[in-house]
């Protein structure tokens, strides 16, 4: 029986795929196990990697430390505003008319050129335009400035931009109206790229820190990026308690990757098709 032949490529290719594993994987586990130490554990010196008891009152701890249950409901809130579809039902219903619009490259780009500003540079005005709105220290504060994203309708030009013209001339023919085009076929077919970018702007805006610390000064109302830094003491911090914290506002993204993993794979591969 003649043996089969090794592919050393490919074996390489899967060691180097599992040492990177390794490296990705390897925070977030010593997170978990930090999470379970006592405060003494987490900053003795040699580092004990494992605790001798695990101590899961770190978690309890959390929710008396800060309002953890407001700062979910106030995260998800705002966030999932700032995650809408306003972009891509904005942009698609420009795409429907991208044969009659007249210099729809230039406006393009000078929204995608928006992408290479650093986010630094739009916190002052955005922030004078929200006092001036007197919006300061409330909810919409949190989520208006990232309504529409620069990233969002380069994304989603590429899946409309990436449907045949064919598609919305039969659609003409039947009879459909640029409402129905959009809702019943345009619509439908990009749903992987809706979903990729709401987990994208979704973890954009749940890691976010900066701006909910500057437009939302009320402790009643911090989102739970904003809330986690509370733990962080001036004089000593009590590492165990913040990276359980952690644990507890990573794992609504986990599940929500785990839940749309297909799509999210399916958006961000496709994401280069050019019509």
């Amino acid at each position: 029986m003649k043996s089969k032949k090794v592919n050393w490529g490919h074996v390489i290719v899967f060691i180097i795929l599992i040492l990177c594993m390794i490296v990705t994987l390897l925070p977030f586990v010593w997170m978990i196990l930090t999470s379970l130490k006592t405060q003494a554990e987490s900053i003795c010196i040699p580092l004990k990697i494992f605790p001798e008891k695990p101590l899961f009152s770190n978690y309890a701890a959390v929710f008396t430390k800060i309002p953890f249950a407001k700062c979910i409901k106030y995260s998800c809130y705002g966030h999932c505003h700032r995650s809408s579809t306003v972009n891509p039902l904005l942009y698609g219903s420009i795409c429907i008319w991208k044969n009659q619009i007249s210099g729809k490259k230039y406006y393009f780009w000078n929204i995608a050129c928006c992408t290479d500003g650093s986010i630094i540079f739009f916190i002052l005005p955005q922030y004078l335009m929200i006092q001036k709105m007197g919006l300061l220290n409330t909810i919409p504060a949190l989520f208006i400035p990232g309504l529409f994203s620069a990233f969002g309708t380069f994304l989603m030009r590429q899946f409309f931009m990436a449907l045949p013209n064919e598609l919305e001339d039969a659609a003409r023919i039947d009879g459909c109206n640029h409402f129905m085009i959009f809702s019943r076929i345009m619509f439908p077919l990009v749903k992987p790229g809706l979903v990729a970018l709401a987990i994208l702007t979704l973890r954009s805006a749940w890691n976010d820190l900066m701006w909910p610390m500057i437009v939302n000064t009320s402790p009643e109302k911090m989102t739970l990026s904003a809330g986690l830094s509370y733990l962080q003491g001036q004089y000593a911090t009590d590492y165990s308690v913040m990276m359980a914290g952690a644990v507890l506002a990573v794992l609504p993204l986990l599940i929500l990757f785990a839940l749309f993993q297909k799509q999210f794979i399916e958006g961000i591969a496709l994401q280069g098709i050019k019509g």
